[in-house]
């Protein structure tokens, strides 16, 4: 008999930002979002063979939709579809994935995350994630969450700098990005962290409300 996966499937909310799992009919959306921000988003990604144009065209979704159905299957990665609601309509504006997901006496997952350029610094990001470490460290029954980024990445640094995240760590060449091996910043949050505060969406609430 199959089992499900701690945490999965779930669809996750706060105000007009939504984390869902992705669909096949996500494929057309998902590929228009990716083709419109390469320039964005190119330079901070894994290198693979082929143009931007064949790695994110709808075709090359159903491999990576494929990809995260089964690593959700097996527990070893939560991958959502960041959407925004606006006047009845949802747009999917991004990727959040809790992944690398080790049980047992670790309890550990890596998040990466990437948002469309033109809803950046209205909050998305740093919402969706403050959803998935709460659930990471509710319904999946995880204790601990990284982040790993490069140091030149200094608006996906904001996201977890302003979220609390501890710098605890510095990666050289750890990862091959955009033709070379790239030296990444490590950041990380365990549950106890945020657990008095009523979690990490309660701390980024709190801090939404102290800017105003």
């Amino acid at each position: 008999m199959f089992r499900r996966a701690p945490g999965w499937p779930a669809v996750l909310t706060d105000g007009a930002v939504l984390l869902r799992p992705y669909r096949r009919a996500d494929a057309l959306a998902w590929s228009q979002v990716r083709r419109a921000n390469q320039a964005w988003l190119a330079p901070w990604e894994s290198a693979m063979p082929g143009t931007w144009d064949e790695l994110n065209s709808p075709d090359a979704f159903r491999w990576v939709h494929r990809d995260q159905r089964r690593s959700a299957r097996t527990g070893e990665g939560l991958p959502f579809a960041v959407c925004l609601r606006e006047q009845g309509q949802e747009r999917l504006v991004g990727h959040l994935n809790v992944g690398s997901i080790v049980r047992r006496a670790f309890c550990s997952g890596y998040v990466g995350y990437w948002v469309d350029s033109r809803v950046a610094g209205r909050g998305v990001i740093p919402t969706a994630l403050a959803l998935a470490v709460d659930h990471a460290f509710g319904a999946a029954g995880l204790h601990r969450v990284e982040v790993n980024i490069r140091p030149e990445n200094k608006p996906s640094r904001r996201v977890v700098e302003k979220l609390g995240f501890r710098e605890e760590s510095y990666h050289v060449r750890y990862m091959h990005i955009d033709g070379a091996w790239r030296d990444h910043i490590g950041y990380a949050m365990t549950s106890e962290e945020v657990a008095l505060e009523g979690g990490l969406l309660a701390r980024w609430h709190r801090l939404q409300a102290a800017d105003q």
